[in-house]
C-alpha cells in the first residue's frame, strides 16, 4: 500500500497520499480531515484502503459539502487561471456557504431539492438558522454563489468521482416578481442612480473641509468612470497630462484571505486609455504639487509605496507596503508612484475611501444612497445624456459589450425622457 501523510494548516489536519490519474501517472492527493489528528490518520488508513480495492478515491464518511468545497478551493481554484480578484470573490461566497446548515450535510446525502431550498434562501431571503433576516441577493451575487456550487459539484463528480452525477443540474434559480400598487396615485420615483453635480459639489466641499484623502480618487472616479480600486492604483506614469489622458492598468484591493493589500489586473484584464477634461487635469496637477511638498515637508518621515512580488500555487500576488523613507527597503521590494497619497506619502486604500463616503452618507442624507460606483454611473449617464455615442462610453468603462453600458447605466432623468417624447411634435409639425 502506498504510504500516506498527515498535516496540520490552521485548525484542521489533512491526509494525503499518491494516486494515479487518468493517463497513469502517479500525483499526491490532499483531503481535508478534521481537527483531530488521530481521527484524520483514521481517515487516511480508510481512504487508501478503498484506493486499493477500488483504484479510486471513494467518497468518506465524513465528507460534506463544506469539506468538497475546501478540497476544490485548494485544488482546482487556486491552481487555476482566474485572476486575484475573482479567486477572492469566489472564496468570499464559499465561506457563505459553509456557514449555512447546508455546509455540514454530509456529500452523500445531497440531493437537489437540498440544494434546491438553499438556492431559493439567497433568491428570496428569509430567516437565518441564527434567527437573523437574510436579504435576497442581487443577480450579481447569485450568479457568482451559481459559479461556486456548479463548478465545486462537478469538480465532485470529475476528476474526484465522489459522486456520480452533479445535483446543481437540476437546480433552477428563481427571481423574484416585482410588485406596484396597481391604483397609486402618485408616482414612485425610482432609486437615484446617479449623483446631481450639486451633490457632488457637497460631496468634495465636505471632503475638502476635512483634508481627506478619498477626494482625490473621487474626483478620478466622477471624471473618468474609474473603478474605486482603479482609481487607488492609478499611478503616475499612467498619466498624460499634457495629452490629458490616463492609461488604465491595474486595480488595488485588500485580500481578506492573504490579509494583505494587493494590485492586480483590472476587472477584465485589459488594458484601456481614458481621456479627461480640463477640469481634472488642474486637479491632478494641483495634487502633483502637493505631493512635492509633503515630501520636503515630511522628509525623513515621508513615505514611499512598494510593491512585492509573491508567487503561491501557480498564483502571483503583488503585495502593497508603505515604508519611510528613513526605514531600510527589503531588496525584493519594488516602488510603485501611485496618485492618490495621504499627506504622509502612503497609499491611499480603497476600504478607507468607502469608509468616508459612508460617513458623509450619514451627515448628509441628502446625497442619497451614496456609494463609489455611484460616479461610475454618473460618468456614464453624463456622457450619454449629452450626446456621446454608446461605443466610445463602453470602452471609456472597459465593458466586454456596448449592451452591459446600455443596460445598466443609460437611465435617463425624467427632463430627459420628456424632451426625447417632445421629438415627435417635430414629425408632426413637418407634416
Amino acid at each position: 500500500m502506498a504510504k500516506g501523510s498527515v498535516r496540520k494548516k490552521g485548525k484542521k489536519w489533512y491526509y494525503r497520499f499518491y494516486v494515479e490519474d487518468e493517463s497513469g501517472n502517479r500525483k499526491q492527493a490532499e483531503f481535508p480531515g478534521t481537527e483531530s489528528k488521530a481521527e484524520t490518520e483514521g481517515m487516511l488508513r480508510k481512504a487508501m484502503e478503498d484506493y486499493e480495492s477500488k483504484k479510486f478515491v471513494a467518497k468518506t464518511e465524513n465528507m460534506t459539502v463544506a469539506s468538497l468545497l475546501d478540497l476544490w478551493v485548494e485544488e482546482d481554484l487556486k491552481p487555476g487561471k482566474l485572476s486575484n480578484g475573482t479567486v477572492m470573490a469566489y472564496m468570499g461566497a464559499v465561506d457563505r456557504i459553509k456557514s449555512h446548515p447546508i455546509g455540514s450535510r454530509k456529500l452523500r446525502s445531497i440531493t437537489a431539492d437540498h440544494l434546491q431550498a438553499y438556492v431559493d434562501h439567497l433568491c428570496f431571503g428569509g430567516t437565518n438558522a441564527d434567527g437573523t433576516t437574510a436579504r435576497a441577493l442581487s443577480k450579481g451575487y447569485l450568479r457568482l454563489f451559481s459559479a461556486v456550487l456548479q463548478h465545486a459539484f462537478k469538480f465532485a463528480v470529475f476528476p474526484k468521482k465522489l459522486l456520480s452525477f452533479n445535483p446543481m443540474e437540476y437546480v433552477v434559480w428563481h427571481t423574484q416578481e416585482e410588485s406596484y400598487d396597481l391604483f397609486e396615485d402618485e408616482e414612485q420615483e425610482a432609486s437615484k442612480s446617479t449623483l446631481t453635480h450639486e451633490q457632488y459639489r457637497k460631496l468634495t466641499d465636505f471632503l475638502e473641509k476635512k483634508q481627506n484623502p478619498a477626494l482625490l480618487p473621487v474626483q478620478i472616479a466622477y471624471y473618468t468612470g474609474l473603478r474605486i480600486g482603479e482609481a487607488c492604483a492609478l499611478c503616475w506614469q499612467d498619466v498624460d497630462l499634457d495629452k490629458q489622458c490616463l492609461t488604465v492598468r491595474r486595480s488595488i484591493r485588500y485580500n481578506g484571505k492573504r490579509h494583505k493589500t494587493e494590485i492586480g489586473a483590472t476587472k477584465r484584464k485589459k488594458i484601456r486609455t481614458v481621456d479627461f477634461c480640463d477640469t481634472l487635469a488642474q486637479i491632478l496637477r494641483r495634487a502633483k504639487n502637493e505631493q512635492n511638498i509633503n515630501r520636503l515637508k515630511y522628509g525623513e518621515l515621508y513615505s514611499l509605496n512598494y510593491y512585492k512580488e509573491v508567487k503561491e500555487k501557480n498564483r502571483t500576488y503583488y503585495e502593497v507596503y508603505a515604508l519611510q523613507r528613513s526605514e531600510e527597503i527589503p531588496t525584493e521590494y519594488r516602488e510603485i508612484s501611485l496618485v492618490c497619497l495621504r499627506p504622509d506619502g502612503s497609499y491611499e486604500s480603497p476600504s478607507a475611501v468607502s469608509s468616508i463616503l459612508r460617513t458623509a452618507r450619514q451627515k448628509m442624507p441628502e446625497l442619497g444612497d451614496l456609494h463609489f460606483h455611484l460616479f461610475r454611473h454618473t460618468f456614464t449617464t453624463n456622457l450619454l445624456s449629452h450626446g456621446a455615442a454608446p461605443k466610445d462610453v463602453q470602452e471609456l468603462l472597459g465593458h466586454a459589450d456596448v449592451g452591459t453600458t446600455m443596460n445598466i447605466y443609460a437611465h435617463s432623468t425624467k427632463e430627459a425622457k420628456r424632451t426625447s417624447a417632445r421629438l415627435l411634435d417635430k414629425v408632426a409639425g413637418a407634416e
